[in-house]
């Protein structure tokens, strides 16, 4: 019997395998290419290190030990200016449809004010309905083309929000 209930909070050292493995474990639920996503991000490894920085921040959803998603934000890379990135917003199945994905977009947020961000900007794959709708619920809108350099070449849907 289920008590307990899920918990977001900030990435600890001790989550960084379990929370690579969701990340991979939801792109290959959903069919994404392991190239040119995050798939392949060397930041998988080690996510606590890649996030424990003064304009970063990554928080993990904590269900009794198990971490079932997590979401970030961090400078956009290859871009001169306020705006952040929101990366790495994976969700097991257990996790979705309770509303942690609002929760997490407004935990991230606020971190990305905090920091003095302006603007966050995020990338997602056009096959990915149900985050898109989330985005666009939370105050993301759709643009024509990327801003900065990610790596991630396949993602081909760009969405910014000003904080």
């Amino acid at each position: 019997m289920k008590t307990k209930q899920p918990i977001l909070r900030e990435i600890q050292s001790k989550d960084n395998q379990q929370i690579k493995k969701v990340i991979r474990d939801v792109l290959i639920e959903f069919g994404v290419p392991k190239v040119g996503t995050a798939y392949e991000d060397k930041a998988l490894d080690d996510m606590f290190e890649t996030y424990n920085k003064p304009t970063s921040a990554y928080c993990v959803i904590d269900l009794d030990g198990k971490i079932i998603g997590g979401a970030g934000v961090a400078q956009l890379d290859n871009y001169e200016g306020s705006i952040c990135e929101f990366q790495k917003m994976y969700f097991l199945p257990e996790a979705r449809g309770l509303g942690l994905g609002s929760k997490m977009i407004t935990a991230c947020l606020q971190k990305a004010k905090e920091f003095g961000f302006e603007k966050c900007y995020l990338e997602t794959m056009p096959y990915m309905h149900a985050a898109t709708a989330l985005y666009k619920k939370n105050g993301f809108i759709s643009l024509d083309k990327p801003l900065g350099n990610t790596g991630h070449y396949s993602c081909n849907v760009w969405m910014l929000k000003d904080l």
